[in-house]
């Protein structure tokens, strides 16, 4: 396999646009975001910082996260298995990038609901004139 020293994420080939698909994803940008927030946390207390993520997704998303080098698994042997995730040096810099994001998501969001509810007011609009158009055919 030959290592890209740049990826590009517009290629189909290229791997890059896997690892976006894992920091893009709804539950990648929250793991990291949650970890860069909080340090170091166990799956029960990602899960329960993350509301909605069932067990499957939560894991499945670690193991993405992990395999790209974004974050460490820490696996303790002692009973019960304690697990102990934190990020990488390579997830700390992606953190403060998935941070800006969601800053600029969480103070926008009045902005976003006020669109979204336009967009639907005109949908309907164009919707029901339509309709009436197609009754006088």
């Amino acid at each position: 396999m030959t290592i890209p020293e740049r990826g590009n994420c517009f290629s189909s080939e290229c791997m890059a646009r896997g690892v976006l698909s894992h920091l893009a994803s709804r539950w990648g940008s929250l793991v990291i975001a949650a970890l860069r927030q909080s340090g170091t946390l166990r799956f029960s207390q990602l899960r329960a910082r993350i509301g909605g993520v069932s067990e499957k997704m939560l894991a499945q998303t670690l193991r993405d996260l992990e395999r790209d080098g974004l974050i460490d698994r820490k696996s303790y042997p002692v009973v019960p298995p304690r697990v102990e995730y934190s990020l990488t040096p390579l997830g700390t810099g992606v953190a403060r990038h998935v941070k800006g994001l969601v800053d600029w998501i969480e103070s926008h969001v009045g902005d976003v609901a006020r669109s979204q509810i336009a967009h639907d007011a005109a949908v309907s609009d164009r919707a029901e004139s339509s309709y009436r158009f197609a009754e006088r055919a």
